[in-house]
């Protein structure tokens, strides 16, 4: 069956970058000229996604205002005969299916998967966190389908992470099919690394088969006392088969203020109308 629907998760509280999430969900801070959300939705849409599903939470409704149309704002373009950003502020209103629905309660990622079952059904779908970006020639979702559509099960995206950083992710006991992708045989969150099964880290992009729903609903909080995306797919481990598949790409985890700033510097570089100054003034910056 093709996946044809993408869960956004964007409902967390952005703790990390509090002041400024108080009143701007970190989903929607800039990088470089668009939101974090918007490189979500783009990439859901270029790996042939046809309908969105933004998990949200109370205080973000400017991301539901964002893919909106802005009927004074194209007015107020047209006549000051700016065509060209009249082209984009229309296309973000027409890019995109999107529905939303909001997890009223911060019970961890598995909840905010669950609160997507009735939009979702009872087909395969794909999750994506947005505070995890692959810069690819071909998009992250998209690899990751190839696989899917190959064996006809569930996939996770992982990637290769230093040994200081085991414990912050949830990380996969592998057994290797090709170069990029394995059967997962384990999954264990944010282990100790005695504990750790391997080096390869869950990444942000997932896709589940419809099965996971019945799981996460009788699975038990872990970690931070929240429902674990990671022991569902475990406990789902017993009835179905997952595949890991490494992304080739470059990942960029904006989720801290460092990182975002990085981010940001590297996504400007490649830019022709902004990386080209910006490399000169950093050279300068740093003497």
């Amino acid at each position: 069956m093709k996946v044809r629907k993408a869960v956004i998760i964007a409902a967390g509280w952005g703790t990390r970058f509090l002041p400024i999430t108080r009143s701007i969900p970190k989903e929607m801070l800039p990088l470089v000229d668009k939101p974090l959300i918007q490189y979500a939705v783009e990439e859901a849409l270029d790996s042939g996604i046809e309908h969105i599903i933004i998990v949200t939470a109370r205080g973000k409704s400017s991301m539901e205002d964002y893919f909106d149309r802005s009927i004074e704002l194209e007015h107020f373009l047209e006549q000051k005969g700016n065509r060209e950003r009249l082209r984009q502020v229309q296309e973000l209103s027409r890019m995109a299916d999107i529905c939303y629905v909001r997890q009223k309660e911060q019970l961890g990622l598995g909840h905010a998967v669950l609160t997507a079952r009735g939009a979702v059904g009872d087909e395969p779908f794909a999750v994506i966190l947005p505070d995890d970006l692959y810069d690819s020639k071909v998009p992250a979702l998209k690899q990751m389908l190839a696989v899917y559509d190959k064996y006809q099960a569930g996939v996770v995206a992982v990637g290769r992470v230093p040994e200081s950083d085991i414990s912050r992710f949830g990380v996969i006991e592998p057994r290797q099919i090709t170069e990029s992708i394995s059967e997962v045989l384990s999954l264990v969150e944010k282990p100790p690394l005695a504990q750790s099964p391997s080096n390869l880290a869950v990444v942000g992009r997932y896709i589940f088969m419809p099965q996971i729903f019945d799981v996460l609903a009788i699975t038990p909080p872990g970690q931070g006392q929240e429902i674990q995306v990671t022991d569902a797919m475990q406990l789902l481990l017993k009835q179905q088969k997952l595949y890991a598949c490494e992304i080739d790409g470059v990942w960029h985890a904006p989720g801290t203020p460092l990182d975002w700033l990085k981010t940001n510097v590297a996504y400007a570089l490649k830019r022709d109308d902004i990386g080209p100054e910006l490399r000169e003034y950093l050279k300068k910056l740093l003497g």
